[in-house]
This record gives C-alpha cells, structure tokens and sequence, in this order.
C-alpha cells in the first residue's frame, strides 16, 4: 500500500485525507484551546478520521478521551490495525446517525465535536451540532472554505443564511486560517477553513423553540429578494402585529438576535 495513501480516498464518502502535519498540528492546538480553559478532562468525538492524521495530534495532546467515528470499512480496520485510539474508541457509526448518550462513556455529558468534515455532509454536520448542542459544547474543525465563510457570516453579507443565523444565535464563531489543497491527498478543487464555534452561555434573543426558529429564518432566506412581510407571509406567517419597519427589511438585514426576537413573537402569536 502506498506509504501517501494507506487508505484509498473515496469520493462518494467525500474523503480528502490530510497529509499536511503542520496543518493537524494547527488545527488539534486550536481545539486544545477551547478545551483548556473548561479544565479537567475533556471528551472529543472525531468525525471522519480516515487515516488519523488529526487523531494522533488530538490524543498526544492528552486533554481527555478522544473517540472517532467512521464508516469507512478500509479506514476503520487501518486505524484499528495501527492503534491510533485505544479499543473501544473507534467506533464504525455515521455521526448523523448517532445519539451521544448511547456511549456510556459520554451519556449526558458534554463533548467537543471536532474534525476534518466530509464536505459533501458538512452542512448537515453543522445542523446535527445544532440539534445537540446540549451536549456539543463546541465544535471545531476544517470545513469546505465557503461553507466555513457562511457558518461564520455577520448581517449584510452575500454568504449571511439561516446557518449563520441558527449557529450564531447558540454560538460564537471564528474563523481560525485557510488550508489549501495541496494540504490533502487528492488535493480538493476548493480551499478549506478551520473554525470554531463555542457554545454561549446564554443564546442571544428570548428563549424560542427550535422548530419555530428554524422555521422563520428558513421562510425569511429561502425567498431573501422579498422583504420579511412577503417572504414570511407566503410561508403562512401571520405578521400584521410585527414592527412594519422591520418587516420592510431583507432577511440578510437582521442579525441572530433580531431573528430570535421575531420567531419568538410568531410563537407566541401562533
């Protein structure tokens, strides 16, 4: 087996493996940065470790149990045979799939969600962190650059969405560097971003459930030419008593807050 490719890269998996060491190096220090202030030991679940370039970094760091999933065959029995985790660590499991607490070892516990993200599931990587960020108290890791750029948007950019809207309203973004392709085996056609999001302690805006929120900043982008009024309205919304001059507002306008604050008031409305 080649000694660049000991697990042969799959494009239906979405599989660019990093072979750069300074680039794991980079991006296990900065999940070693959200992890040190929380003290103790810290959990963090590996999504895609392929060949275990970031996996090794990650667990000589030595700031708590790393566990991997992967569901990739080849990879699995590579990383078992090279023992990059201790057993029972590497477990053959599709993230999005997962429930955290059927692991004994993390049950209701909170846990870092870090990795070299398959691109083609990167988005619904981030809307599975989302679903649990009781648990996932931050997530990091390397990401296609402009799903990156778009997790991390502020109000008034092209690139703002309901990612940038559904994240930031339960997390604080940063984007960290930009890796290029030749970093990877095959090399992407694309440039990649580290990031960051570290869970707040309070979300921004008033409380409002998930379904509602999600539902409104969906409405207001998936139409994002209309104003709200419009957008809102031709999803079913009732906004005769919303603030007029918010509603003559494109969505891409509003920061997260402002979104929570709206699908609160449709809440209690509906």
């Amino acid at each position: 087996m080649n000694r660049d490719a000991p697990v042969r890269p799959k494009k239906h998996l979405g599989q660019h493996f990093l072979k750069d060491a300074s680039v794991a190096e980079a991006i296990a220090e900065a999940i070693a940065a959200v992890a040190r202030p929380l003290g103790g030991e810290v959990i963090q679940v590996e999504v895609g470790p392929g060949t275990g370039a970031l996996t090794r970094p990650l667990a000589e760091k030595g700031l708590g149990p790393v566990y991997a999933l992967e569901v990739d065959a080849e990879s699995l029995a590579y990383l078992n045979d090279q023992q990059v985790l201790p057993a029972g660590q590497i477990l053959s499991q599709d993230l999005l799939a997962w429930n955290p607490t059927s692991l004994p070892a993390i049950g209701d516990k909170s846990f870092l969600l870090v990795g070299n993200f398959p691109y083609n599931i990167s988005s619904q990587i981030v809307f599975w962190a989302f679903d649990h960020r009781a648990q996932v108290h931050a997530l990091v890791g390397m990401f296609q650059k402009e799903v990156a750029e778009r997790i991390v948007a502020p109000p008034g950019s092209k690139v703002y969405g309901i990612l940038s809207v559904l994240m930031q309203i339960h997390y604080v973004p940063a984007y960290l560097f930009t890796v290029a392709p030749g970093a990877f085996l095959p090399p992407p056609k694309v440039q990649s971003g580290v990031l960051s999001l570290v869970r707040r302690p309070t979300p921004l805006g008033p409380p409002v459930g998930d379904g509602e929120l999600k539902r409104v900043v969906k409405a207001a982008f998936n139409q994002r030419r209309k104003t709200l009024r419009n957008a809102l309205r031709s999803a079913g919304f009732d906004v005769s008593d919303c603030d007029p001059r918010l509603m003559e507002l494109r969505a891409e306008q509003l920061d997260p807050e402002t979104f929570a604050g709206l699908a609160y008031q449709l809440q209690k409305k509906a």
